[in-house]
């Protein structure tokens, strides 16, 4: 019985340490394609996140992302 638990307690943590940090990345890949850098800064930022596994994304969530600022009361389209 015991083998079977510590064979269950592996699975779960391999796809706790394997798959959450992929569904992460390809998340975050979503995010900076829709982002509005250039070409350049998108290749850059993708290299960063996957060549980086852990601080990548966190660089990229704290200095990456443009934030787009609207005037309270005014419209959010056409401010680009």
């Amino acid at each position: 019985m015991s083998g079977e638990r510590g064979c269950l307690f592996n699975s779960l943590l391999f796809l706790i340490i394997v798959f959450v940090p992929i569904v992460g990345h390809i998340i975050e890949t979503f995010m900076i394609l829709e982002d509005d850098h250039s070409t350049a800064g998108k290749l850059l930022w993708l290299a960063v996140i996957w060549f980086i596994p852990f601080l990548g994304p966190f660089l990229y969530l704290l200095f990456g992302q443009r934030r787009h600022h609207v005037a309270f009361g005014q419209p959010s389209y056409g401010t680009r």
